[in-house]
């Protein structure tokens, strides 16, 4: 996330602001809505700089900073996603270990996608494993979409259950 824009270094001529209690306050230009933050003892926060007029809003003074850095954290936590490799033709020992391993990081919180490469005619060996796994996962975590089959791996992404 990038540094929050707010208050003078909002350049845009006009904005469409939002007001403390959420409410529509329609596009205004930078200095009124300026105004009305100084007026209600507040800080005008841009919310992103993709549209124009760009969207703000009135928020509680030091709201907004104290807000980002968490913002950032949870941004970062959100996108933990592990990578667990397999062959079509495991053993069950190395099958036993990819198991547990999958099974540890789902209970810690961590997705886990898990990739059968494959060479030839392997496809649909590979999918009955990955299946195999997803089965065996159920009480630890759920799929995010269904199994991905392109030319040279096969592929699914498993959540945690507290994630979904």
């Amino acid at each position: 996330m990038a540094a929050v824009i707010m208050n003078e270094k909002i350049k845009a001529a006009e904005v469409q602001l939002t007001g403390l209690q959420g409410e529509a306050l329609g596009i205004v230009t930078r200095e009124a809505a300026l105004a009305m933050a100084r007026e209600a003892k507040a800080d005008l926060v841009c919310l992103s700089l993709m549209s124009s007029p760009p969207p703000c809003k009135l928020e509680v003074r030091g709201k907004a900073k104290q807000q980002a850095p968490l913002a950032k954290r949870q941004e970062g936590a959100a996108a933990k996603v592990k990578e667990l490799r397999l062959t079509p033709h495991i053993e069950d020992h190395d099958y036993d270990t990819k198991l547990r391993q999958a099974a540890k990081l789902l209970e810690g919180g961590i997705s886990v996608q898990l990739v059968v490469r494959i060479q030839g005619k392997e496809g649909a060996k590979a999918k009955e494993l990955l299946e195999r796994l997803v089965r065996d996962l159920a009480g630890n975590g759920t799929k995010q979409s269904g199994l991905q089959l392109s030319g040279k791996q096969a592929a699914v992404v498993l959540l945690p259950l507290e994630a979904r």
